[in-house]
This record gives C-alpha cells, structure tokens and sequence, in this order.
C-alpha cells in the first residue's frame, strides 16, 4: 500500500492529499457496514415486535428503517460523484442583486446557510473576501469551502435564489422580494494545468473593508485580479499580506478559468443540460418564501420544503440530492418530494 511507502512523506502534499483520501474510504467502508448492521437490528425488533403484539417497536422500527433508506440514498449520490473536479474543495461566491439593502441581507442569509450546510459535514470554510452593504448585509462575499466531494456537492447551487418577506427594513411592514446569486467552481489542484500569464490579467490592489483588524483596515492589502478576455473577476482580503491575497487570488482565477472549461465541455456533450443549468441574473433555481406561507421550492426539481428556517439553517441536502440524481440520470423524470 502507498499510504506504508516509507518515501511516501518524501512529498508531504502529496501523503498528506493520500492519507485524506483514505480515511474518506476508510470512512465510507464504516458508514455503509453501519447501516446494514442498523437495517438488519431494525428488521429483528419488527419480527420482535410483530410475535409479542407490540406496535409501538414495530412503529419505531419502520421509522428507523426510514430515516436508513434516506441515508443511503445520500450515500448512492456521492458514490456517482465522479466529475473531474467532484472531489476538489471549492469556492462559493454570493452576490447581492438589485434593491439595496433587503438584496445584501438576503445575501447575508445565504452566506450564513451554506457556511452551516459546511458545518453540518465537518468541512472547513474561510472567508476570503467580504464586502459589506452601507446599512446591513453585504455586497459580495467569497467562501473556500474545504471537504472531500465539497464541489461535488455543491456544484448544482449555482444560479439566482430569491427570497419573499416581509421586510424589517420597511416601516410600513410590506412585503418584498429579493435576488441574490451563488458561483460556485472548483479549487484547482496540482494535476490540473491552467496557464495565465501577467499580461493577460489586470491586477488591482485595494483597502479591505470590513471587520479585520487595524492593519487590514488600513493598508491596500486586499487584491482583484481580472482576466481581460473573459472579464472573469476574483477578489480576496483575508490575509493581513498583499502577497499572500494576491497568491490567493491567482488561485481563485485558475479555477474560475477552468469551471468555464468544465461548462464548454458539458454544453458540448449535451446542449440541453446546458441550458437547463446555465448561469443568468434570469436563471432562478430556488425560491424561499417567508411570507404569506411558509415555502422553500426547488424550481429545476419541485423538492419542496414547509420549514424555511431549517433550509437557512443549513438543511441543503434534500435539495442537493434532487439535483444531483437529476444532473447524473440526465434529467429523467422529475425528483419531487415534500419535506416535513
């Protein structure tokens, strides 16, 4: 085995990407032994159950084997993430829309729930870059979410959220509506090669906003780098050094670059995939509706939810496994299925 190779901590990126990798298997081997064991225990109480009258253990059994048969299918899905990049970490952009402050809290809101949907799997987030909005909420904001399978995962999020409520903001207590969107693509690693040079970027340095101490506060530490031929812009303030930020951010740009290889090559391979998971301020994915019911609908899937609270909280994985089972069958049929 590589992970005994004596040689192995010759390259220290490399075991350390190797020992990752096998406690994931090593992992994966437990959780699905631990679920046969689960379903076998449970079937025994219902036979159990069923000889001594006992509906309750027979009731408890059947919900068990329930809550099992969800856990599996999340297993399945992630067993099907293959994709080039599906196990990499990745970066989660969040952008306010249109309308002012109600658009930069409601991007706030969605910061906060995929940082808890993060944290829910034990991966590990950074901010890497934060702008705030002049009253409340922010403007934009840059997340390095780090776990095996965290593109993977996410890579369906990718699109336009609205959001209905009543505004706190407005005094006369109306309710509105609210867009913000979500980037998400892939952290590129050392097998992948994305070539950019200096002359094909601009680089700009800048004071960084936001909570961060004095120094960063005070120096033009943070750094955006634009590709001119693309337009494609990354930003990043999250070190205290502009060399640091900047490293960060070319980064951040090599994987841009590459998810918009990734999108070519799937709209090459099938053009009406393509379309349905295209990236527009007009391409809605999700709706969550606070006021006057209480609703989160997924609108490529038609997964639904009646507790919006849990979906801010973090509970995606409803969502995530629709569209992924969706993305990998190609699109046949639609996954519908209410959330209590």
């Amino acid at each position: 085995m590589r992970a005994e190779d004596s040689s192995l901590w010759n390259d220290p990126q490399e075991a350390q990407k190797l020992m990752r990798e096998r406690q994931y298997l090593d992992d994966g081997v437990r959780a699905v032994r631990g679920l046969g064991q689960a379903l076998e225990d449970n079937i025994g109480l219902i036979e159990l159950g069923e000889e001594e009258g006992d509906a309750g253990v027979v009731a408890e059994a059947e919900a068990a084997i329930r809550s099992l048969a969800g856990e599996t299918k999340a297993r399945q899905i992630e067993t099907m993430l293959s994709g080039e990049a599906d196990a990499n970490d990745t970066y989660l952009e969040v952008h306010a829309g249109a309308g002012g402050t109600e658009s930069q809290d409601w991007a706030s809101m969605l910061l906060r729930m995929y940082t808890r949907w993060a944290e829910r799997r034990r991966f590990k987030v950074e901010v890497l870059e934060v702008h705030e909005g002049e009253e409340a909420g922010i403007k934009s904001a840059t997340l390095l979410i780090k776990g095996h399978n965290a593109y993977g995962w996410l890579k369906t999020e990718s699109g336009v959220h609205r959001l209905v409520r009543i505004s706190p903001f407005d005094s006369n207590a109306r309710r509105h509506t609210s867009f913000s969107s979500v980037w998400v693509y892939p952290v590129v690693d050392d097998s992948i090669q994305i070539d950019v040079s200096e002359s094909d970027v601009r680089i700009d340095t800048y004071r960084s906003s936001g909570s961060g101490g004095q120094h960063v506060n005070t120096t033009d530490s943070a750094v955006r780098i634009t590709h001119l031929a693309t337009g494609i812009a990354v930003a990043c303030q999250a070190e205290r050094s502009q060399h640091k930020n900047r490293a960060k951010a070319w980064e951040m740009l090599r994987s841009r670059l590459y998810e918009e290889e990734l999108k070519k090559r799937e709209a090459a391979a099938n053009a009406t995939e393509a379309a349905k998971t295209d990236i527009g301020w007009g391409h809605q994915i999700r709706s969550y509706v606070l006021q006057p019911y209480q609703l989160v609908k997924d609108l490529r899937t038609g997964v639904e939810s009646t507790s919006p609270s849990d979906v801010l909280d973090g509970d995606l994985d409803p969502f995530m496994e629709a569209s992924l089972s969706q993305r990998i069958e190609g699109g046949a049929g639609q996954a519908i299925a209410d959330i209590d």
